[in-house]
This record gives structure tokens, C-alpha cells and sequence, in this order.
């Protein structure tokens, strides 16, 4: 199947997997063989159908998220908010402290 990272063997994309794992011989290749031209489901779209199809694809991808629930987002800001505040308390107590020595140190 498709576990393997960086697989191209996918059904989407025409091009399935051998026995040993390794991907069969792609359409793109068998068609630079014979020196036909493609056709169908892999022929070269127009530029507007091509941005129909990106924008699908994104919307396709937008379902798949999981959504926080308002109880979930209102936590995770408030965990970002603490932590934000403390890391500004402690570069400010140190600026302040640094400037206190170089001031006592340079006079």
C-alpha cells in the first residue's frame, strides 16, 4: 500500500505498486516509450480548470481538519497568553537587570 513515506503509489495518481513494494512503470513512462500523447484523466488540464481543481482539493483538505471546540480554543488561547506574558516578565527583568549593571559597571 501507500505506508511507505515519500510513496508515489497511489491510486490517484495511476501509478500502483508492485508485489516487492516497488511502484510498476508509470503512464508517463509507457507514453514517452510508444510516443503517444497522454489522454483522458492525465492529459495536461487548461490553466482555469487547473485552479478549480486546486481550489477542490483545498476545500477537500479543509473537511479533514479537526476543529477545535470553543471550550478547546479557549484554553489553548489561554495557555498562549501565560506564556507569552511570562516571557515578556522575564526579557523585561532582564533588561532591566543588565541595564542596572552596565549602568554601576561604565558609571
Amino acid at each position: 500500500m501507500t505506508e511507505t513515506t515519500g510513496s508515489t503509489a497511489t491510486p490517484e495518481s495511476g501509478n500502483p505498486e508492485g508485489a516487492d513494494g516497488a511502484a510498476e512503470t508509470t503512464a508517463a513512462e509507457g507514453d514517452k516509450k510508444s510516443g503517444k500523447k497522454k489522454s483522458g484523466k492525465r492529459a495536461k488540464k487548461g490553466l482555469f480548470a487547473r485552479i478549480g481543481l486546486f481550489y477542490r482539493q483545498i476545500i477537500a483538505e479543509l473537511r479533514k481538519v479537526v476543529w477545535p471546540s470553543r471550550n478547546e480554543l479557549t484554553n489553548y488561547t489561554t495557555v498562549v497568553v501565560t506564556f507569552v506574558v511570562v516571557v515578556m516578565a522575564f526579557v523585561a527583568g532582564l533588561d532591566y537587570g543588565l541595564s542596572k549593571l552596565s549602568l554601576w559597571v561604565f558609571g
